[in-house]
């Protein structure tokens, strides 16, 4: 069996590796870059991710690959308990590091910390409100594990929510986006982070990313139901939900 590393195939091992060098490697300036490729429009698209979720107070959340905290501070601000996992102990101390510098107190601030594999995780089963992973999961190195581990975790009633970057179907758009993604993104992670290569490669991931119709179909094999698909700048960034019964 193997796996694809941007437009590489690899054996799935050496991709989880890999993966988790490339975070590694961009950890410190992932916010500045999200920022800087965006033009700042992550932060609305994450603003309109939490609330399609609308976290409640009191409910447990589990955030998969969310080390930065980017999202979990805007569903913790809610008052949901959130666990924000993330395979990667270097995105998850940038996280915890802004999380002390803005002053939150995990115990008090409904913020926990695990280094977690999302294909399997360690939580027992049922144990979850709702489930979220944002950017996350085209990283994955198998997809269909990672959503049985969803489908596991979460109560009977629980929520998925995924929102992951695709292909626009924009006439003309679509190709300012491929022509940006694939050789202006680069250069501004040389830029910025110092690391071309790590951003060559997230562009190149996007494009081996299923299509939103086969993903939500993979969401549906993994047994959740009600599933939806909610594009954004055409399909450039799409939400995806469904629910446990």
């Amino acid at each position: 069996m193997s796996s694809s590393f941007g437009y590489e195939t690899v054996d799935p091992a050496d991709k989880t590796q890999r993966v988790g060098d490339l975070f590694s490697s961009v950890a410190s300036k992932y916010d500045i870059m999200n920022d800087a490729m965006s033009g700042g429009m992550h932060r609305l698209w994450k603003d309109r991710f939490v609330r399609r979720v609308k976290p409640q107070p009191g409910e447990a959340t589990l955030d998969m690959a969310g080390g930065t905290g980017d999202v979990a501070f805007r569903m913790a601000a809610r008052g949901a308990e959130v666990t924000v996992a993330d395979i990667n102990q270097d995105m998850l101390d940038v996280g915890i590091e802004r999380a002390m510098a803005r002053g939150i107190d995990d115990a008090e601030g409904g913020l926990s910390w695990s280094c977690q594999n999302a294909e399997s995780l360690t939580y027992p089963a049922r144990q979850y409100d709702a489930y979220t992973i944002v950017f996350g999961i085209r990283n994955v190195t198998h997809i269909d594990r990672a959503l049985a581990e969803a489908y596991r975790v979460l109560k009977h009633g629980g929520r998925f929510f995924c929102m992951e970057f695709s292909t626009t179907s924009w006439p003309g758009f679509k190709q300012a986006y491929d022509a940006y993604s694939h050789r202006i993104m680069p250069k501004i992670g040389g830029v910025i982070a110092g690391d071309e290569d790590s951003y060559r490669y997230l562009a190149e991931s996007i494009r081996r990313f299923p299509k939103p119709p086969q993903f939500e179909a993979m969401i549906q094999g993994a047994g959740f139901c009600q599933t939806k698909v909610e594009p954004i700048l055409g399909g450039a960034v799409a939400i995806h939900s469904g629910w446990k019964l």
